[in-house]
């Protein structure tokens, strides 16, 4: 029997209706169902509330405006502190029991300057035998923070000073002085074999390893045990021309007695160039 076109629209509706719920049920089934307070606990704790005690938290990840360190990339850090020996240094006015070491020896009444004028001066210096020691000289006050500045550059250039202690301890003898290979400064004398000031009866002049470096004058070699030394022989201490001994007394205002005509004195800077 023909159905009518009214029946064939109830017929698909109904069957619209059927696949719509069958549907529903079957979407509602594969759905995972709220966790109810009898479930089972999760397996990743929640977080603590944080602790006033604790401080601040560590730092989270960088921001998204801050690219992450690339791999191999180093974050620079500030050079570690040396090891080695480390060079010191003094200048101060002569103290008093430097001034009853002085007084009637290396200075007497009469001298060109007073004690007033005068700086002792204590610095490190490399060794001879490659460790380092404390020394001492006392100079003109012109000229004794420059003089730090040469001791400095000797110490960082390795140069090794035998001995550096005053004058005094010798009596005051520049060629007992010499002759133990001391480095000096002041001495209130006067130039050998004349009535003239010597520089260093101002303060302004210093011997420096005075075997290794000998004041030489035709065959009078003095001290007489820098004899070996005239040559000029490529030894730690020897003083040669243009060395880091010269540029660094000539960078401070010093001239090298070595570079003198005649006599040559190897061992001898002066502020004068005398």
């Amino acid at each position: 029997m023909r159905r009518t076109w009214r029946a064939r629209v109830a017929e698909r509706a109904v069957a619209a209706l059927t696949g719509a719920a069958l549907t529903g049920a079957i979407l509602a089934g594969c759905t995972t169902p709220d966790a109810s307070p009898s479930a089972s606990p999760s397996r990743t704790a929640s977080p603590a509330p944080p602790d006033p005690a604790a401080g601040s938290p560590p730092a989270g990840p960088p921001s998204a405006g801050t690219p992450a360190p690339a791999p191999g990339d180093a974050t620079a850090e500030p050079d570690p502190p040396s090891d080695g020996p480390v060079f010191t240094a003094s200048v101060s006015p002569i103290p008093d029991q430097v001034a009853a070491r002085m007084v009637g020896v290396s200075w007497q009444e009469g001298c060109p300057v007073p004690l007033s004028d005068l700086r002792y001066l204590a610095a490190m210096h490399r060794t001879v035998d490659g460790g380092t020691a404390q020394g001492e000289l006392v100079v003109h006050a012109d000229v004794a923070d420059g003089l730090v500045g040469v001791l400095r550059a000797l110490f960082d250039a390795g140069y090794p000073i035998r001995s550096m202690r005053l004058v005094d301890d010798f009596g005051a003898s520049d060629d007992a002085s010499m002759a133990a290979g001391n480095t000096s400064a002041f001495n209130c004398r006067v130039v050998a074999g004349t009535r003239r000031w010597s520089e260093h009866a101002y303060g302004r002049a210093i011997d420096v390893n005075p075997i290794e470096n000998p004041w030489v004058s035709g065959s009078t070699v003095q001290p007489p045990a820098g004899a070996a030394y005239v040559a000029r022989p490529v030894e730690p201490a020897v003083i040669l021309p243009d060395d880091a001994v010269v540029r660094a007394f000539a960078a401070a205002g010093w001239s090298w007695g070595g570079s003198w005509d005649a006599p040559k004195d190897y061992q001898h800077f002066s502020t004068t160039g005398r």
